[in-house]
């Protein structure tokens, strides 16, 4: 037995044990099967980091493809421990702990750490039985109200299996950044219709799941994606979600018509509980998202010291009549909006806020499943923003294409002051191989004014912001159909401090960035070619 995992061992035997990786349940210990396998197979991840500390993940999965959707476990518990050390060769281990994956939450754990320092990286790993995990990066926030110079994340969204390759999740791995926001549609419920080489498509993803086995076989096969989990592993990540993580076009106790079978109220709180149990079992969560039945609590703040706070929101569990919020969430954003210090407020958002023209020329071709559906909730929102807030910037999903654009008190008068700046970020993958403007891009940048951008190719949108303004790079793949793409900024865009609205990086100072690993330059047309910088 090698040094390294003789003192792994010794650490967590004298461990404390979590039931259920959330909750103290004494010092008995279950070991792991003889025959276990690997079961990392998913991977490792972090998130909703704190000042003093972070929610870590994993779930036992030697066969992640299980029809039953139990990834190749018995129904017995096993203890799980875990490291949290200063250094990658974990020579400076700082937190052990053990927690039980059981069956009841399809064995993953979600151990909660404290007693960190604030703003520092860690890194982390697990032990099941004699296998250790891939070690996995973490960072800090930090402290609250602490001066912060300079914040690095990326935000992503929609990434169907079936529609392309993760080569955006390599790229992003390789990136210096302190976080990522993912913002919805992190699965698909569509049935897996493409393979793996070597792995063939158990039966059971072949149609769309229902059930709680249903979910866990379809996220299990997202998770086992090598891109994915590399840049879980290099990241903390705050997760929120759409539509897709249950139901296309979902919203409120509501099914979308064409589900004949989930059209009955209760028939539909079953699968949404059954969808929340699997989205909390394979993320970064923590004990407060953990779902009760059809219900979870997805929206909730993350703070980055005294330079931005993140305001992640769910506009879909509570949408009812001409609200898409529902009233508590409403005033709870508001409030926070009013109550925050941070320099640079941070909505992440699923649907465009923004009002979208589908085509040019009268009338208006609006979306209502966006915020178009709902405008008067809408202005109230912007107009409490417009307020109380030095700077606010909402980050957007969904859409399947990159916008920059102004954010009007009323978005539907153009006669109203610009009082924020929203970016969508396009699709991991969903839509398969995209393109940069055509005709659709063309069309939506007559037809909307305030939208100074517009690029459907597949990719991220990678952010920098300091004390004096928020830069948007969006981060572009030629092609998802076939794996190896490279990746180049398509085009870059910038806020102002206490300027709302969005200008080409062209038109502003750069932000002090050191040399970033990337793949090769491309041209930006809006904003500066990458390697002009």
């Amino acid at each position: 037995m090698d040094t390294t995992r003789r003192r792994f061992l010794a650490g967590g035997a004298a461990a404390s044990l979590l039931l259920a990786g959330t909750t103290a349940a004494g010092s008995a210990r279950f070991r792991a099967p003889r025959d276990l396998g690997d079961p990392f197979t998913l991977g490792v991840a972090s998130g909703d980091p704190t000042p003093d500390g972070v929610v870590l993940w994993t779930r036992l999965a030697p066969d992640p493809g299980a029809p039953d959707g139990s990834g190749g476990m018995s129904r017995a518990p096993v203890t799980v421990d875990y490291e949290v050390a200063q250094d990658d060769r974990f020579r400076q281990v700082v937190h052990r702990g053990a927690v039980v994956a059981d069956r009841a939450l399809g064995h993953s754990v979600h151990p909660e750490v404290r007693g960190l320092e604030p703003a520092r990286w860690y890194y982390y790993r697990f032990r099941a039985g004699p296998v250790i995990s891939p070690i996995g990066r973490t960072r800090t926030a930090p402290a609250s109200g602490h001066p912060v110079h300079r914040l690095r994340f990326a935000f992503a969204s929609c990434q169907a299996w079936n529609d392309g390759h993760y080569t955006a999740y390599d790229h992003m791995a390789a990136e210096d950044l302190d976080l990522v926001v993912h913002l919805g549609d992190y699965l698909y419920e569509y049935a897996i219709a493409r393979g793996r080489p070597g792995a063939p498509i158990e039966p059971g993803l072949r149609h769309e799941p229902r059930d709680l086995a249903g979910y866990r076989m379809h996220y299990a096969w997202y998770k086992a994606d090598p891109a994915l989990r590399r840049a879980h592993a290099a990241f903390p990540w705050l997760i929120t979600m759409d539509d897709h993580e249950l139901a296309d076009d979902w919203v409120g106790e509501a099914a979308r018509v064409s589900m004949d079978r989930d059209r009955l109220a209760p028939v539909f709180r079953a699968r949404r509980a059954a969808a929340f149990q699997a989205m909390y079992e394979h993320q970064p969560l923590r004990l407060a998202q953990m779902p009760s039945g059809p219900r979870i609590r997805i929206h909730r703040r993350y703070r980055f010291g005294d330079l931005a706070e993140f305001t992640l929101l769910d506009t879909r569990q509570f949408r009812r009549g001409d609200s898409i919020l529902g009233a508590r969430q409403r005033d709870w954003l508001v409030a926070g909006l009013a109550n925050s210090a941070a320099r640079w407020q941070v909505l992440g958002n699923q649907v465009v806020l923004g009002r979208t023209d589908h085509e040019a020329g009268p009338p208006a071709v609006l979306s209502a499943d966006a915020w178009d559906g709902y405008p008067a909730e809408r202005a109230a929102v912007l107009a409490a923003a417009a307020r109380s807030v030095r700077n606010l910037v909402v980050i957007t999903g969904d859409r399947h294409e990159n916008y920059a654009a102004d954010l009007r008190a009323d978005p539907a008068d153009p006669r109203t002051p610009v009082v924020a700046a929203e970016f969508t970020g396009t699709s991991i993958t969903s839509g398969g191989d995209g393109i940069d403007i055509g005709g659709r891009g063309t069309e939506l940048l007559a037809a909307n004014p305030d939208l100074k951008f517009c690029n459907g190719q597949r990719g991220y949108a990678r952010v920098e912001v300091d004390a004096q303004a928020w830069r948007t790079d969006f981060r572009v793949l030629p092609y998802v159909s076939r794996p190896g793409a490279p990746i180049s900024t398509r085009a870059s865009y910038v806020v102002e401090d206490a300027v709302p609205g969005v200008r080409p990086a062209w038109d502003h100072r750069p932000l002090s960035r050191p040399a970033a690993r990337q793949g090769p330059a491309g041209s930006a047309a809006g904003g500066q070619p990458e390697d002009a910088r």
